[in-house]
């Protein structure tokens, strides 16, 4: 009963719980308080500690006598090669990186905006801007200039730190064209570009706002770590909104720290000085806190991989990993092992390797399904964990916390909450609900370290996508519901974000780019199942008046306008031609049903429709163009 005497302490008695987890971590002055409440109304923890994040993950390691230790192995099929940097070389390499940056002007508060490919340097550039007291926000490699564009103004970065090129299986991709594309967009102008030249393609450089990242660093002085604010923001990440413009989650230093700290035991049931992997991009929080930040403030060994779980050479590219570098707790999203699961049902390809090292595979980013769990757990032997968790959070939320105590894997469910996160099941009353039935999933607060304390300049959208819904609670945009014995079942967002192979991609965003078509009068994009990547978008659109395109042109015109505008990473290859979208008589278009007929779910038509006859046609369209799932028609 471990785990219910633990986290029984972190609700009754949070602040006592928390100040005990602060005393893991080094402080250059402890804090005054450990949960206290700002101007603005919102809770923050460890009110008037001094630290530094990048002194947490390097120097502190170093000092104790961990320096000669592997910090980082960079594993990369996409170049064919393999380099390791020990804690006291990757501490130089940070240092001088921040001192390079420091001549650029770069200074405690100022933001960095880091597009990068899987490489060391973008390790590297989070850690330095820590070092410096930056704010770093890091976009993922594969977004498209206008995304990027809407970050840098958002953020307003002193300096852009990226590379000439990221690799995707064997195809080389420029990233100064769409940088300079993106700068070029956007109204805030960034003082520096510092690019990294890698081999793959030399870019061209704009003197004098173009730096040349190795010169940058040769000529360098290393700079030491900046005292900042436990309540001082760390980072930006920006995750999709309904409404189309992303939310810039604020992560603090000094929560974040003792979280990401708590987590690497209780959670992953780790030691210092062990091999972690998470296979994942530093675009996406799960990069964040567990490439980079959680595995280095803990002391183990962390692996920055560059490639895909698939033709890099093959399915048995994970395996490969784990035996080389001897990995004992391996962490992705399910959807990576959907896709080795198609290539190698049989896991032929992993019976070559010798697992030995490996005590268990962690999963989140998206639900993991039944039959990718079943399959794992034969093919492994291993305990399978499912956890969930957001941007937003930072950290799991629910799990099975095996550092604590370990309990039986429920297929669906990523088992019990964690200690710090007090979760209920509202009805849309705001009352609790009873085992077993449906609901919101929110957290009564305060949220616990780690998690965002509001967003980037925008504190008024914090409070009303969060906090207004239910009040005294943090409304997570997920339901679900919780079992008799305490698991925790989470049954998909309520909102109109999807998930793509663990992407969080706004459909409401990709409605804006295909009713920007001239021949679109509206539309709606719905997430529906998918195999591989657990979900896919598809768009309906509704034609103007006097509109004779046809549907294979405009489908070809929306997939192009949303491969530029978002990205390939939003996976968008559908766009069906209707007559009407089903619409409550409010005019509310009833999205969730248009999911539920492509995926062949069950469902009950709303009184509030204003015509039935609507959802036939939905379904006879998808049945026409063979999309979704076989499904029986239900309107009667």
């Amino acid at each position: 009963m471990y785990y219910v005497e633990r986290y029984s302490f972190s609700i009754n008695s949070r602040e006592a719980f928390w100040a005990e987890q602060a005393t893991n971590i080094s402080w250059f002055k402890t804090p005054e308080q450990t949960l206290s409440v700002d101007e603005k109304g919102f809770y923050r923890w460890f009110k008037g500690g001094k630290m530094n994040t990048a002194y947490l993950a390097l120097d502190y390691h170093v000092e104790n006598g961990r320096g000669d230790q592997t910090a980082l192995i960079y594993d990369s099929p996409a170049t064919k090669s393999v380099k390791k940097y020990s804690y006291t070389e990757l501490t130089s390499e940070v240092a001088k990186l921040a001192g390079g940056l420091k001549k650029l002007g770069v200074a405690k508060g100022d933001t960095v905006v880091i597009y990068m490919p899987m490489i060391p340097q973008a390790a590297m550039a989070m850690l330095a801007c820590a070092r410096l007291g930056a704010i770093h926000s890091v976009v993922f490699g594969g977004f498209a200039p206008h995304e990027l564009a809407v970050r840098i103004d958002d953020a307003k970065p002193k300096v852009i730190i990226s590379a000439s090129c990221g690799i995707e299986f064997e195809k080389v991709i420029p990233y100064k064209p769409l940088l300079d594309d993106a700068v070029h967009a956007a109204e805030h102008k960034p003082d520096h570009c510092v690019i990294f030249q890698r081999p793959q393609a030399q870019a061209a450089m704009t003197e004098p706002r173009d730096v040349d990242y190795e010169t940058l660093v040769a000529d360098a002085e290393e700079a030491p770590c900046e005292i900042v604010d436990a309540t001082d923001p760390l980072y930006i990440l920006y995750t999709s909104g309904t409404t189309g413009k992303p939310k810039g989650i604020v992560r603090d230093n000094g929560g974040h720290a003792v979280a990401m700290h708590f987590s690497m035991k209780s959670i992953y049931n780790v030691e210092p000085g062990d091999v972690y992997w998470a296979a994942s991009d530093v675009g996406w929080v799960v990069g964040h806190s567990y490439i980079i930040y959680a595995p280095l403030i803990y002391g183990c060994t962390t692996i920055l991989f560059e490639g895909k779980p698939i033709r890099t050479p093959d399915a048995g590219t994970f395996w490969r990993v784990i035996e080389e570098h001897k990995v004992k707790c391996f962490f992705t999203a399910p959807t990576a092992f959907r896709a080795i699961k198609k290539e190698d049902p049989h896991a032929e390809l992993m019976k070559k390797y010798d697992l030995s090292s490996l005590k268990a595979i962690y999963l989140a980013g998206e639900r993991c399904d039944p039959p990718t769990l079943e399959w794992l757990q034969e093919i492994t032997q291993l305990p399978i964990l499912d956890h969930w968790w957001q941007t937003e959070t930072g950290w799991g939320i629910v799990g099975n916390m095996v550092g604590i105590e370990a309990f039986p894997v429920k297929a669906g469910s990523a088992t019990k909450p964690i200690c710090g996160f007090e979760l209920k099941i509202l009805n849309e009353a705001g009352d609790e609900l009873p085992a077993n039935q449906n609901g919101y999933v929110c957290i009564k607060l305060p949220l616990p370290p780690g998690c965002l304390p509001t967003l980037w300049n925008d504190d008024e959208r914090f409070q009303t996508s969060y906090l207004n819904t239910f009040e005294g609670y943090y409304l997570t945009g997920d339901g679900g519901y919780i079992d008799d014995d305490g698991y925790v079942f989470i049954m998909g967002r309520i909102d109109d974000v999807i998930n793509v192979a663990g992407h969080r991609l706004s459909t409401g965003a990709m409605e804006e780019i295909i009713a920007s078509h001239p021949a679109v009068a509206e539309c709606a994009v719905v997430g529906i199942a998918d195999e591989l990547r657990g979900q896919r978008p598809v768009g309906f659109a509704v034609l103007k008046d006097g509109q004779a395109i046809d549907e294979s042109t405009l489908e070809q015109n929306t997939v192009s306008l949303i491969r530029e505008q978002i990205g390939a990473v939003a996976f968008y290859r559908n766009t069906i031609l209707v007559k009407r979208l089903p619409k409550t008589r409010s005019g509310k278009i009833l999205r969730k049903i248009m999911r539920q007929i492509a995926d062949g779910e069950s469902f009950n038509v709303p009184s509030t429709i204003d015509d039935p006859a609507i959802l036939t046609e939905i379904a006879e369209r998808l049945e026409e163009r063979k999309i979704g799932s076989a499904f029986e028609l239900l309107v009667k």
